[in-house]
């Protein structure tokens, strides 16, 4: 059955409010962080699944959903900042942090921020621990492969993967994102009309998208270059153990991104391929929900 969650708020104390919902019980704590293009309101199913077992939140992040936008953002880590506040303020202990595609960036820096206190993270697939390349297009709008963006305005700039969505937003063009998550992220399996029609709603609400797509640009927790910067090194810095979540029909975190993060995170990371794409909690919830508290389990 369709659950409405409420919507909490919580100042932050930076200038920020962030939008969050609660549920469940239980001795271990679930916080969800959501990806690009997204909100809270995307864990909706896995919320209704896991409630009985763990204390959950799922929170907007800055300028996604209910949360505000008062500030920019240059970089994953500052999502992270909003979070380890939001974690201490709540006073919440022992986490296990699920990060779904960008939201999976802002998961690891979070655990490498607060080692102590993030004892798991779930990546479900998650941009690369080296981010996320934007390349420039010629003249038939087809990426020039050895020349990445760097820029926030050649990011704001790009005809394929920026404009058209901006407008979109701007429009509240329902219909446009639809076609968009049909292509690319529920390429093998749709949600149910009810659902998908509440995910549109929130989609609609984000105001960040530029300065999203430069900070994943920018992501490097390696000490390698990734082709646009110096990594910073903060791979060294995460303690818990990981779960990475690998789709192989994924077309927009394509099956060698999980490979390499699981090779930067090394024996801390555990690597489970899954037959769907880019949303494992709609391909198939079941075997999504059997991985996930094996995990936190054990």
């Amino acid at each position: 059955m369709l659950k409405d969650y409420l919507v909490l708020k919580l100042d932050l104390g930076n200038g920020e409010t962030l939008a969050y919902r609660q549920t469940g019980k239980g001795d271990k704590t679930l916080l969800l962080i959501h990806g690009n293009m997204s909100s809270s309101i995307h864990y909706d199913t896995v919320m209704e699944e896991l409630e009985d077992n763990y204390l959950i939140y799922a929170v907007d992040l800055r300028g996604f959903g209910d949360s505000t936008y008062n500030q920019p953002i240059n970089s994953l880590s500052d999502f992270a900042t909003d979070m380890e506040i939001f974690i201490n303020k709540l006073e919440l202990e022992n986490l296990t942090v699920m990060g779904w595609s960008t939201g999976g960036g802002v998961a690891l820096e979070l655990a490498a921020e607060i080692p102590d206190i993030v004892n798991k993270v779930i990546l479900i697939e998650s941009v690369g621990i080296k981010g996320y390349p934007m390349f420039k297009r010629d003249e038939k709008f087809q990426p020039i492969l050895t020349e990445r963006i760097s820029l926030r305005v050649d990011v704001a700039v790009d005809p394929i993967q920026v404009i058209p969505v901006l407008n979109a937003f701007q429009t509240k063009n329902k219909d446009f994102f639809r076609y968009i998550w049909n292509l690319t992220i529920y390429n093998t399996k749709q949600p149910d009309p009810e659902r998908y029609d509440r995910y549109l709603e929130e989609i609609i609400k984000q105001r960040n998208l530029v300065d999203v797509d430069y900070a994943l640009v920018h992501f490097n927790m390696t000490y390698e270059h990734n082709g646009v910067n110096e990594g910073t090194g903060r791979v060294d810095f995460i303690k818990a153990d990981v779960l990475i979540l690998q789709g192989e029909k994924d077309l927009v975190v394509p099956m060698m991104v999980g490979l390499e993060t699981k090779k930067h995170l090394g024996d801390k990371a555990k690597l489970v391929l899954l037959k769907g794409g880019h949303s494992p909690i709609t391909d198939d919830l079941s075997e999504f929900i059997n991985i996930v508290k094996d995990f936190i389990n054990n």
